[in-house]
């Protein structure tokens, strides 16, 4: 199902008058694909490929009708992908959601001295959080501007006003998106606090006043030391959300049964967001124990349970001052995230903690607890939904690097695009770690059109594997000149793929919308879905975005196959971060050892770039165009706007081909 919009005076595309996503050519789509896929193929793999893609895109053959399709689809709708890339990026996954799907912000750490410090941080924080929702309401927030290639494009604003009107509603088969519309309801007044595994209710608007920072930390205190009651404590239900999909969708239909239980999740559905405030989870906090612990808040024994996946805005507040937030990622991309979670630090950085603000509302009703009536099977749902989210927590590898010995300066002085130079030394890398490359995922903005969301740029370029086999293969890489040739034409080539993708014309949505509409016609599937290319070329077992922010946090993920890596990035002047995250399980990854070859390959690629620099051929090539003028670089204050944490949830190629055999 779709998701339904918020009700609002005019939906934002259509107030800046955004085009429609384009619909790109059937045979432009089909030869970009095979040249994708042909070297991550065998030459047997390829041939038979090959001649499947011409049948396809035969004059009228099956690519051409549902092509048509397409076409008409184009004319009746605002994105002719949108409801087929939702689903199959987010709603019909069944994978749980912590680590797998949702990606989380972690804040600097903070230094709390007392238990109740973290409660003022805590006020503060959700006074930015009101800040910045009434102009969301208010329908205040600039509207985005793109800049380079495309400057003055104001892109689409959709995604920020379901920021804290959605949520996402397990379905047994596919999960529903739903916001809440102004006409239908009232706008949400109140949050959920989850401490020690309770429910809490915060009303942020009592008597038609918004709680000052005063009123807020006392209401906080109210509910710590409700929390702490022993004889009221009920079962952590939160931790049936950390579930599978389906395990979820499962539980709640029995919790629903019970009418106390069906009042406790409308108030946690109807709400803005959640803020967890969480118990001290142990000595050391470096920033990979930071990450996993936003990620899947520890597992039971901690605090998975004080969470409510469901809800896009998870705002974590940790005594020992691990914070941050949680999100869940089907409503927004990564630009949502960065900019409310920037906003937020900025307000508390720039805005002193207003304890004594106004005059308090007398007498403050008590927050009140939800209630859960648990049947037998709920409590065994919720032994085996712990014991599979600790797996999880067992299962992650994450290893988050900062480098130091250069950042995006020193990339550009080389007249070249420093996401285009991150993305080939993590080519690199991989090829360097498993002797081959694969298929890659990097999420690039459609925002410039109405309902944009992502597509996706391949970064597993024939160019980048000619030169990551130049730095690697001794009998190819005979000269710096050589390698600097390939290393230049592997940019040109990534550069060129992303502003394919930001102007609507890359594969991976077209083919994804000529597959779905063979399946809404009943058609029987297309020989090119069915193909072994087309399995591998969707198994990105390297998934990466890159997330830059201009205030001290970052974004981290989980990998999206089980021998697969997430790798998530923040590039500054003077430094790259990275956040690198596998599975233990896999015998084939380690996060470490991948950020070591990561680090040396970036230090090699340094070096290349200082050695042709004082060859006078090269010099002279870098005074011509470069890749980093064809690419639309981003405002100071939207970093992220061509790039999201965001990327496609793949499942491992086994059961992909047993849903396809499904279908």
């Amino acid at each position: 199902m779709p998701v339904q919009n918020q009700d609002s005076p005019k939906d934002a595309a259509e107030e800046n008058g955004l085009p429609k996503l384009p619909l790109p050519d059937l045979k432009d789509t089909l030869d970009t694909y095979l040249r994708c896929v042909k070297h991550l193929l065998t030459e047997e793999q390829f041939n038979k490929t090959h001649r499947i893609v011409r049948q396809f895109g035969a004059p009228g053959g099956a690519g051409e009708l549902l092509q048509s399709k397409l076409v008409e689809k184009r004319e009746k709708t605002a994105n002719w992908v949108y409801d087929y890339w939702l689903n199959d990026m987010y709603l019909n996954n069944r994978a749980a959601l912590p680590v797998n799907s949702s990606p989380v912000m972690v804040f600097p750490q903070q230094n709390f001295r007392a238990s109740v410090d973290s409660l003022k941080f805590a006020a503060h924080l959700i006074s930015g959080v009101l800040e910045y929702k009434a102009l969301l309401d208010a329908h205040d927030l600039p509207v985005d501007y793109s800049r380079g290639q495309l400057a003055g494009t104001p892109l689409c604003m959709e995604q920020y006003y379901r920021l804290f009107t959605s949520y996402r509603l397990p379905g047994v088969e596919r999960d529903t998106l739903v916001a809440q519309e102004s006409s239908v309801m009232p706008e949400p007044q109140h949050m959920i606090v989850a401490c020690k595994n309770q429910f809490f209710v915060l009303d942020v608007v009592i008597n038609f006043r918004r709680l000052n920072e005063r009123d807020l930390l006392t209401q906080l205190e109210k509910i710590k030391k409700m929390a702490e009651s022993e004889e009221e404590r009920l079962p952590p239900v939160g931790l049936l959300t950390a579930d599978g999909r389906t395990e979820w969708a499962e539980a709640r239909s029995i919790l629903i049964r019970e009418s106390t239980n069906r009042d406790s999740l409308d108030m946690i559905e109807r709400s803005m967001c959640l803020l967890c405030l969480d118990e001290a989870s142990g000595p050391e906090l470096s920033d990979a124990t930071r990450a996993t612990l936003m990620l899947h808040g520890g597992g039971a024994p901690k605090n998975g349970g004080n969470r409510w996946y469901d809800k896009p805005m998870q705002f974590v507040v940790g005594e020992d001052g691990c914070c941050g937030v949680v999100c869940e990622h089907s409503p927004f991309e990564g630009i949502v995230l960065v900019q409310c979670s920037e906003y937020l630090l900025k307000y508390m950085i720039g805005s002193p903690s207003k304890l004594v603000r106004a005059a308090s509302v007398s007498e403050l009703p008590a927050p009140r607890r939800l209630r859960w009536k648990c049947s037998p099977e709920i409590h065994k749902r919720l032994n085996s939904s712990a014991d599979r989210l600790q797996r999880l927590v067992k299962n992650l590898d994450m290893n988050v690097h900062k480098f130091c010995d250069y950042g995006t300066e020193f990339i550009k002085k080389q007249k070249m695009s420093p996401d285009a130079f991150i993305q080939v030394a993590l080519q690199l890398a991989y090829y360097r770690c498993h002797g081959r490359t694969v298929s890659t995922y990097e999420s690039a903005s459609t925002r410039r059109f109405q309902q944009g969301r992502v597509d996706n740029i391949r970064s597993a370029t024939p160019e980048a594997l000619a030169f990551v086999r130049a730095m690697t293969d001794g009998k190819l890489s005979s000269s710096s000149t050589e390698k600097m040739t390939t290393l230049r034409e592997a940019i040109a080539a990534q550069t060129k793929y992303t502003v394919l993708a930001i102007s609507g014309m890359a594969i991976d949505n077209h083919l994804l919308g000529l597959r779905e509409i063979a399946q809404d016609m009943k058609m029987e599937k297309p020989e090119i879905f069915k193909d072994e290319a087309y399995l591998i070329s969707n198994q990105f077992l390297l998934s990466t975005s890159q997330v830059p922010t201009t205030v001290e946090m970052f974004c981290c993920y989980g990998p999206v196959v089980q021998h697969g890596y997430g790798v998530c990035y923040n590039p500054r002047s003077d430094h790259i971060l990275f956040a690198v995250s596998s599975f233990h399980q896999s015998p084939q990854t380690c996060s470490a050892e991948f950020v070591k070859h990561l680090q040396q390959g970036l230090l090699d690629m340094r070096d290349l770039c200082n050695a042709g620099s004082t060859d006078p051929n090269t010099a002279e090539r870098r005074k011509g165009p470069t890749p980093e003028a064809e690419k639309t670089p981003k405002r100071k204050s939207d970093p992220t706007e061509e790039k999201n944490p965001d990327r496609r949830n793949v499942q491992s190629s086994a059961q992909v081909k047993k849903n396809n055999e499904k279908k």
